[in-house]
């Protein structure tokens, strides 16, 4: 039934209106089984939605009105912090996103839902909707598919409509810090020191690498609030793609039982991730002269594990935290499942929250 939904599937936001075959249907005897299946449908549409749009129309202002929609629709609380408090309060998410114009200023969009006294549970998005690489600008052919550079803010936002959609007992608070990584003469610069939210001095030694930093901000936020488990979603990483491909988003967490459960979920559902190494040995690369912490590791090796190390910084130690290095894109299409933009690591994650709450009354 889901197979059949997602190949219904048509992103005809640009095209010109053509006359179709007419309405598909389909006929099925599980009855009770529909109403499940579409809201995960939905979801998926939405990843492939949000991620397909140009950038030019999904900008950080646009992110906004994605999850205000969201929100509106569960009841759920929205709050946007931007401008003087931004700089202040998230001074990394800031730093990448003011060399944008005004009308892409950054911002961090969070959304509430569910009551207090239900565990919490926190969802983070990387919101970078065009990466341009900053100063390290990149060639165009690797910029070419940046407007997918917010596919983790799009499946954190899917994730939270799956929980609010089903009623999961859950205190939910979803994190997306929306910015575009422009050049300008006030971008920011290799070599520059930032200071973060948590107080940490980070050293620039790559402004390519921006998404670390956005989440860094937003993690801590998450972490101050005491959350049972952390989940974050972020196109972040080549050498992730490199190491397992296109389909399988790397896994990267500080708990084992967490690992073995998602491992699980990934597997009852077909939607497979792929654990790499927490490596805490190749925290040295990440060693800056002038600061706490570098945001780039020096060598090229071993990139994804680096960046994870990066945002383990920023998380809580005693916190469950899960990190997902997607792709968000599928380069060729497949029955089901089209080019562009796609949720790779979306419905395992919800059936692992299912199988933990969804019992729970």
């Amino acid at each position: 039934m889901l197979g059949w939904l997602t190949a219904q599937y048509r992103f005809d936001r640009y095209r010109k209106e053509e006359n179709g075959a007419g309405a598909r249907v389909l006929l099925t005897g599980e009855v009770a089984q529909i109403e499940a299946v579409v809201r995960l449908a939905e979801a998926v549409a939405l990843v492939r939605d949000l991620v397909n749009t140009p950038a030019a129309d999904m900008g950080p202002g646009d992110l906004e009105a994605a999850a205000r929609k969201v929100s509106e629709r569960f009841d759920a609380e929205c709050q946007v912090t931007k401008g003087d408090a931004l700089e202040h309060g998230f001074p990394m998410i800031h730093a990448v996103g003011k060399a944008a114009d005004k009308s892409f200023a950054p911002r961090l969009i969070e959304l509430r839902w569910g009551d207090p006294k239900h565990p919490k549970v926190a969802i983070v998005g990387k919101g970078i909707c065009f990466d341009s690489g900053g100063l390290d600008i990149k060639p165009s052919s690797a910029m070419r598919l940046m407007k997918k550079d917010m596919g983790g803010a799009a499946h954190a936002l899917a994730l939270a409509q799956l929980v609010m959609g089903a009623r999961l007992p859950l205190r939910l608070h979803v994190l997306i810090p929306a910015a575009e990584n422009a050049v300008s003469g006030n971008a920011f610069r290799p070599g520059d020191i930032l200071r973060s939210r948590k107080g940490l001095t980070v050293e620039i030694g790559n402004t390519d690498a921006e998404g670390r930093l956005v989440l860094g901000d937003a993690l801590t936020l998450a972490g101050e609030d005491k959350p049972e488990l952390v989940i974050d979603y972020a196109t972040l990483t080549g050498a992730a793609r490199v190491a397992v491909g296109p389909d399988l988003p790397a896994l990267f967490t500080n708990d084992d039982a967490l690992a073995v459960e998602m491992d699980a979920a990934g597997s009852a559902i077909d939607d497979p991730t792929w654990r790499l190494p927490l490596w805490d040995g190749y925290a040295e690369m990440l060693k800056s002269d002038v600061a706490d912490i570098n945001n780039a590791g020096e060598g090229g090796f071993a990139g994804a594990i680096t960046a994870a190390l990066f945002l383990k910084r920023f998380v809580p130690e005693d916190t469950p935290w899960m990190h997902l290095d997607t792709f968000a894109w599928r380069p060729s299409s497949r029955p089901g499942r089209p080019k562009g933009g796609e949720a790779l690591g979306l419905r395992a994650a919800f059936h692992l929250l299912q199988a933990r709450y969804g019992h729970k009354k």
